[in-house]
């Protein structure tokens, strides 16, 4: 007789996406999971501008300096909500005032923008330490591994510009269906967010799939891109409301409350990856990949 087909018992997944995510908190916690996204979140706020310069001094030799500022705004305010504003005036005004960098100032920012992506490789190793235990990867290869990153955002940044590009054109249009006429503004507004949100997902699962030391899954991979790219939405807007309503940060700090909502930003989004990261982690290390599945009963 042919085996039965196998089906996926509802209550049991249930079941193991809650022991995966309590082992996970646990685990999270034993790394000392808040101190490397401090970590982390630090030298993103550092690296930050160097990296959007470098890439804007290099993408503006092919692209429209303001069309590519634009696009980085509107990426931005996806991972710094209301302060997307003051870091690509920041950018900007570097930018025009590249020519006195120099040579010097060019090899600074270069090693500048690639810091996150080091220290986050870093920070993965502490939560996927039964891989380090068993793999190495060469000093060369964790080296180069950021300026290939910082050279994917590029790419991506000049896809999503030309994609961005395109919805502006169409959200200046209208189409008429039985005699009422309907603004495409909103679509090309929902498209673009679709857009980002895909895109997010996809650095992050490229992020998963790259950092730690040996192969991982794409399923993980992605499912842990899509899980913290959801879990970000989710508190991108409940602080965009907190700083919109109750937030007294400007009160408490005046001048630095811009560094400190920034900071608190980074804090936050690299909390969500590093969390992610360890969800994949007790997934690898379950038993058939942390779900558990139920045979069906035989047909009658």
């Amino acid at each position: 007789m042919p085996p039965s087909p196998r089906r996926i018992d509802p209550i049991a997944l249930a079941r193991s996406a809650l022991r995966v995510l309590g082992r996970s908190f646990a685990a999270f916690r034993k790394n000392q999971g808040l101190l490397l996204a401090g970590a982390v979140a630090y030298y993103t706020l550092i690296s930050l501008v160097p990296l959007f310069v470098v890439l804007l001094v290099v993408l503006s030799q092919f692209m429209a300096q303001a069309r590519l500022l634009a696009t980085v705004r509107e990426n931005l305010d996806l991972v710094l909500p209301g302060q997307a504003d003051a870091i690509t005036a920041q950018v900007g005004a570097f930018l025009d005032h590249r020519p006195v960098v120099g040579i010097v100032g060019g090899v600074v920012l270069l090693f500048f923008s690639g810091t996150a992506f080091s220290v986050l490789e870093s920070a993965m190793s502490v939560i996927f330490f039964h891989r380090v235990e068993k793999q190495h990867r060469h000093a060369l290869v964790s080296g180069i591994l950021p300026y290939l990153f910082v050279a994917a955002l590029g790419i991506g940044l000049i896809v999503v510009t030309l994609i961005s590009g395109a919805l502006d054109v169409v959200g200046r249009d209208s189409v008429q269906v039985f005699g009422h006429v309907f603004a495409l503004a909103g679509v090309s507004r929902v498209l673009l967010h679709g857009i980002g949100f895909a895109g997010l997902s996809l650095l992050l699962t490229a992020l998963y799939l790259v950092l730690p030391v040996g192969r991982l899954r794409f399923r993980h991979a992605l499912v842990g891109g899509v899980t913290a790219t959801a879990l970000w939405e989710i508190t991108r807007s409940i602080l965009v409301w907190y700083l919109a309503r109750l937030s007294m940060i400007n009160v408490v700090y005046g001048s630095l409350a811009t560094t400190v909502i920034v900071l608190l930003s980074l804090e936050l989004a690299s909390i969500i990856i590093l969390f992610g990261a360890q969800i994949i982690a007790e997934l690898e290390r379950s038993p058939g990949g942390g779900f558990e599945t139920t045979d069906a009963p035989p047909a009658t």
